[in-house]
């Protein structure tokens, strides 16, 4: 991966990158894309390159840029490639002043009701439920994977997020559920109870076979 690659995919998920990391996590990595725009030696690229690999490690695995850097080798290609456009770079930096931005598809699905971790009885790696990061720490259960009055998750929940991965991406198991879905003609969690568990979990077979 280049460093303009880098950037690029930096830019495309920043809000969730920024909100993902503490306040000093993120002042280190605005030195390294402050050092990264101000050098055009080849071999210094290549150091920040690794200085920035190592930072983001402490991304979740769920993370889409931990997802998308985790089959790579190395930063940058030849030792001569260094970053060509710094615009990009510059934007980013003037967004690292201030609190992070907020990310709405997160924020909406942060809003919908939920339990804290304390108040659930399932083990905090549980790959049936899903569990939602908090920008200010800490993590939430949306409600619905719960029978009512209860902190016991729903079997045909359980199931299906399973189906949807959602230990691994806890963010798109929850915009499934808590988002329109044509096939059952409703928002998936509003129709708990109302329609068969069957075709809740056909519609979540439907859309991970058809990916």
């Amino acid at each position: 991966m280049t460093p303009d690659e880098l950037v690029a995919l930096l830019r495309e998920h920043w809000p969730q990158t920024l909100t993902a990391l503490d306040p000093a996590t993120r002042e280190e990595l605005a030195t390294l894309l402050r050092s990264l725009a101000d050098t055009t030696d080849p071999q210094a690229v290549q150091a920040v390159l690794r200085r920035l690999r190592r930072l983001l490690r402490v991304l979740p695995d769920e993370h889409p840029v931990a997802l998308a850097l985790r089959g790579t080798v190395r930063f940058a290609g030849a030792a001569d490639t260094p970053v060509t456009d710094r615009a990009p770079l510059l934007a980013l930096l003037a967004t690292l002043h201030g609190p992070p931005p907020a990310d709405p598809v997160r924020a909406r699905l942060l809003a919908a009701p939920s339990v804290a971790d304390t108040d659930v009885e399932a083990a905090p790696g549980d790959p049936g439920l899903i569990r939602l990061r908090q920008p200010e720490g800490g993590y939430r259960y949306p409600l619905f994977q719960f029978a009512a009055g209860t902190a016991r998750p729903l079997p045909v929940v359980s199931r299906i997020n399973r189906l949807l991965m959602a230990g691994r991406d806890p963010w798109g198991a929850a915009g499934w559920w808590l988002g329109g879905n044509r096939w059952l003609g409703g928002v998936p969690a509003e129709l708990l109870g109302s329609v068969p568990d069957e075709d809740l979990t056909r519609a979540a077979r439907e859309l991970v076979e058809g990916d």
